[in-house]
């Protein structure tokens, strides 16, 4: 493992538990992702300014962080746009058919002790294992 950084992942961890916890004290809203951005593009939403937002939170962050001088990686995409598409597509797909999204399931439900998340969230790891596994090993070379 090239980027093994213990103490950051501590500390993002801690601070993504801390805004899903934040959230739901003082919005009762469930910290999901999916579902702060479906909301958000719903157009017959009314609560549209927390998640818009929650959302420029999650762009401005990293931005703030490369003014403040800290190393943004840029993440290695695939070649094709297809790929990357299809990639989109089938993610979706998971979220609608779980109900959620990783962060939804993963960071609040679990916290919540949702046997539903917990389960999802089981799923969420086992297929990404199974996924990197055939990309790196199988398909990849």
């Amino acid at each position: 493992m090239t980027n093994f950084a213990p103490v950051s992942a501590a500390i993002g961890g801690a601070l993504i538990g801390l805004s899903a916890v934040l959230l739901m004290l003082l919005n009762g809203r469930i910290a999901g992702v999916t579902g702060v951005f479906a909301g958000l593009i719903d157009p017959t939403s009314s609560d549209r300014g927390w998640r818009a937002t929650f959302v420029a939170g999650m762009i401005i962050a990293p931005l703030s962080a490369a003014l403040l001088g800290y190393t943004i990686p840029i993440p290695h995409m695939p070649a094709s746009l297809v790929t990357v598409a299809v990639a989109g597509l089938l993610v979706g797909f998971g979220t609608r058919l779980g109900n959620g999204c990783t962060s939804g399931h993963g960071i609040c439900g679990i916290a919540r002790l949702s046997p539903r998340s917990i389960t999802a969230t089981a799923v969420f790891m086992a297929a990404a294992i199974v996924v990197v596994a055939l990309t790196r090993h199988v398909i990849g070379g």
